[in-house]
């Protein structure tokens, strides 16, 4: 905890679902009647000392009492309320998270069934032809679920990750160097023949399942090759553990939400095969988090390494915390993962300050940025761009922007905070979850006005206009 923290109305709900008196639960924590009073009234703050004692004899997590599952609430709440008739300010939201957790839950949860109900009714719409559909909430499209599903394990899959860890281990080596082992097992342990093919280019893998014959893409790397051999591996090896991690709803309701999982889920035991566990974190940390040498040290890529980087949240073996993000050009988020409280807004885009889209602009260099998010969190960004594809003449790449950062309570583990004066308020660029949902009316670069606040306008200030420029 790294402010003071006061959360009176959350400990009398504990001591109420144990049915313990105030008198009782002060002799079980070792604490004075007294003491205890002054906790549930919000009169002394909750020290880490007896959030561990809570913890300890109550067999309470820790984490139902961290700032990071209170960030992630504020920021659940935010998109919940986002429509309310009356705008809710930040500290408001955030004393309703700390104090009273339940009801929050209980608010964002309504708002989840309140768009499961708009899709109904959007659905019933469309079959009897009602135009009215339209002005229904659209459905969640599928990849938006499995990140929702992702976001809620913290990017981090404990029983997978030990599974692959355990066959890398098996294996003897790690990263590039698995190719010729997957190649054999695949072959001698299950019949599948792998096949380099020129037809495969976009796909990068593709699966014959009457022939058994996985066919790779020819261009790719040696590091690329071990991931999607992984993946194979895992759908065939660990497919009842993957279905058994998405045999929930809203899965069991949605076919194509329930492939895109699986396959995520495949991706994850790749990456924890290539890159397992231990070793990996033993690398990052002595290594002080360089993805360039920890890139050449496994033989992977820049992007890989950094996917990787954000699941490493075992219990008792933790890693930093990292936030990852793959952009592109027009601002498209294709990947997000979150181990941790960062949360990433589905309304308004992102911010144009982050320093991702100046990645864009220096190809191939890293890019570090202390950023201030509007409820003071200051967070390390670094991002960097990377490309694919065809190198011929005329062929078009793809090409994105790769973002990986942490709360700046852990910057001075990574190298990249070098230089950086991290005591220095006034050092870090304010950005914001994206305009629609800031509350930065200042901002040179607002685009949008913040949705929790009327809209400007008088004819003589209003900055923003339906036409022509500002």
């Amino acid at each position: 905890m790294t402010r003071k923290t006061f959360m009176g109305v959350r400990l009398r709900r504990l001591r109420a679902e144990r049915g313990m008196s105030q008198i009782a639960m002060a002799q079980a924590l070792g604490l004075s009647p007294s003491y205890l009073n002054q906790l549930e009234q919000n009169q002394r703050p909750l020290t880490v000392a007896v959030l561990l004692k809570i913890s300890r004899t109550l067999g309470v997590d820790v984490q139902e009492f961290s700032e990071d599952q209170e960030a992630r609430l504020v920021a659940a709440l935010q998109e919940a309320l986002m429509d309310a008739p009356e705008p809710v300010t930040l500290p408001e939201l955030r004393e309703l998270a700390v104090q009273m957790p339940a009801v929050a839950r209980a608010l964002v949860r309504l708002h989840q069934k309140n768009l499961e109900i708009a899709e109904r009714v959007e659905t019933m719409a469309l079959q009897v032809g009602d135009d009215r559909s339209e002005m229904v909430v659209p459905r969640a499209m599928p990849f938006e679920l499995v990140r929702d599903f992702f976001f809620a394990h913290q990017n981090h899959f404990d029983g997978l990750d030990r599974a692959a860890e355990a066959l890398a281990t098996e294996a003897g080596g790690r990263g590039a160097h698995l190719v010729g082992w997957l190649v054999q097992r695949l072959k001698r342990q299950h019949g599948v023949r792998v096949v380099h093919s020129d037809d495969v280019q976009e796909l990068k893998r593709r699966y014959d399942v009457g022939r058994k014959t996985l066919y790779l893409s020819e261009v790719l790397e040696p590091g690329q090759q071990a991931f999607q051999l992984g993946t194979q591996l895992a759908l065939i090896e660990s497919g009842d553990a993957i279905d058994g991690l998405i045999a929930v709803p809203p899965f069991d309701t949605d076919a194509a939400a329930q492939r895109l999982a699986r396959i995520g889920l495949a991706n994850y035991f790749a990456g924890a095969l290539v890159l397992p566990y231990g070793e990996f974190l033993q690398a990052a940390e002595s290594l002080h988090y360089d993805i360039d040498l920890l890139g050449q040290r496994f033989g992977v890529g820049f992007e890989t390494v950094c996917h990787r980087l954000s699941t490493l949240q075992r219990l008792g073996a933790p890693g930093v915390p990292f936030f990852f993000v793959r952009v592109d050009r027009a601002g498209n988020i294709s990947k997000r993962q979150s181990a941790t409280h960062f949360h990433f807004s589905r309304t308004g885009g992102t911010c144009p300050l982050w320093n991702v889209y100046e990645a864009f602009g220096q190809p191939d260099r890293i890019l570090p940025q202390l950023a201030r998010m509007p409820d003071g969190r200051t967070y390390l960004w670094i991002a960097r761009s990377v490309s694919r594809g065809r190198h011929g003449y005329g062929s078009p790449r793809k090409t994105f922007s790769i973002g990986l950062g942490c709360d700046i309570r852990h910057a001075p583990r990574l190298v990249y905070a070098k230089g950086l004066d991290l005591s220095d308020p006034d050092l870090a660029t304010p950005i914001g979850m994206g305009c629609k949902v800031c509350e930065r009316e200042r901002c040179p670069q607002r685009a949008f006005p913040f949705i929790g606040k009327p809209l400007d306008v008088d004819e003589n200030r209003s900055r923003f206009s339906p036409y022509g420029s500002e």
